[in-house]
This record gives C-alpha cells, structure tokens and sequence, in this order.
C-alpha cells in the first residue's frame, strides 16, 4: 500500500544504485514539455527518456522504454489524461504516474488519484516544488498540496459532500470530458467524433449532465458549461 506524508518539508530524494530514473513526459505542448525536460535532466538521479504528444504515442513509449515514472497532463489532444492513465493502469500497472497541469487541483486531484496517479501537482508551481513532486513519488509516496491534503481529509471526516447537493464534483470522467468539450464550444458530432463514440452516446451523456447539474435545456447546459470554462480557464 503506498504511504502519505502531510508534511510540507522537502522530501529526501529518490536514488537508484548506478543510473538514473528515466522519466517519461507526456504533454501537447512543445514550449512546456522543453521546459520541464530541462528542470529534470539538471537532476544527478532524473533524466528525461522520452517525450510524448499523444496518449497513443505514450502508451507507444511505455512498452517501449519502460520508464520509472510518467509525467502527464491532463489535457491532451485524442484522448484526456484521466482516460490515458486508465489505460496505463493496464498496460503497466506499477507505473507510477504524476499529473502536471494548469487546471486547479480542487477539480482534478481526487479524479486523477481515484484513476490510479500517485500524485498532483499544478504547472504554476514553483520549480523546486515540481522537482519535490516528482522525487516524493519516486519514493513510493502520494503528492498533493497541503491545500487539497486538507480538502480530502475534511471529506473524510465529515463522510458527506460539503454542500450536499449537485455539482461539477458529482460528474464521472466521461461526464466531465464531454461537459469540457461542450464548454469549448463543440458540437455534438465534434464530441462524438473526437472521443470516438456514436452521437447517440453523447446525447445520452448530455441528459445526463441537465439531470446531474439540475438544468432545465440543452441551452442552459451550454451556457453553464461557457461559463464554467471560462471561470476555470480550462482549454
């Protein structure tokens, strides 16, 4: 059973006898991914093993170059982080996996641990933070802020939603796709086609979210889902 620490302090760093831990990125963008290889590769014990643009091209590279550790965002272009690190899981279960993202922690974290990651951490973060991140999961450990850390552990406690009713919390990961890519401004077919499900299913999906969210029409759903991008920053 992987462990977890609460506190906040530098943890000691990973080491493997005789060579380096090799750590696989997966991000879309160039400018980020160059960005991050850079900060790894300055580590005596990290080096950066290859590079991924696409889940099919990770998942590729996984079998391939059998890294320590993924670094993965949540956003990619075919397939979204939480659905690619489902499919890890498969592929090689003891992987451990890191999310690195823009979008907050709040929403993400606890969808990204349930879907089998050890760890979350935002790309706004500070360098040495990123690098403590990628160090504490090597280690076998679990990485969240101490922010959502207390978030979690409130839920615990209190074994009940904070507010009781519905929210964007209350959504599946499939739901939470589809609602994103309905607040960027896709249509139904673009949702089907993007995701590779029939237009039916999406359909199905978008019910589903009205009946979840306690929304009256199709409309208000695009309009939360606008809003909600928006006020989230979520592309």
């Amino acid at each position: 059973m992987i462990k977890t620490k609460l506190e906040t302090a530098t943890a000691p760093k990973a080491e493997k006898v005789g060579a380096k831990f090799n750590v696989l990125l997966v991000d879309d963008h160039p400018v980020t991914r160059q960005g991050v290889a850079a900060l790894i590769n300055q580590e005596r014990n990290l080096i950066v093993c290859g590079e991924a643009d696409s889940a099919p091209r990770a998942l590729e590279l996984i079998t391939k170059l059998s890294p320590d550790l993924a670094v993965v965002d949540i956003s990619l272009k075919t397939m979204s982080g939480i659905e690619l690190m489902k499919n890890i899981k498969v592929l090689a279960p003891n992987l451990p996996v890191l999310f690195m993202s823009m979008h907050d922690e709040s929403l993400y974290a606890e969808r990204a641990l349930r879907a089998g990651a050890q760890g979350y951490i935002m790309k706004q973060e500070a360098s040495e933070r990123i690098l403590t991140a990628i160090h504490r999961v090597l280690d076998g450990e679990l990485y969240l802020s101490d922010r959502m850390k207390e978030k979690m552990l409130h839920r615990i406690v209190n074994k009940k939603k904070e507010d009781g009713g519905f929210s964007i919390d209350s959504l599946s990961d499939r739901e939470m796709e589809v609602f994103q890519l309905i607040g960027n401004g896709f249509s139904t077919r673009q949702i089907a086609s993007k995701l590779n499900l029939s237009v039916k299913t999406i359909d199905s999906y978008r019910e589903h979210l009205k009946l979840k969210l306690q929304l009256e029409t199709g409309s208000d759903l695009v309009r939360y889902a606008i809003q909600w991008v928006k006020s989230e920053n979520v592309v």
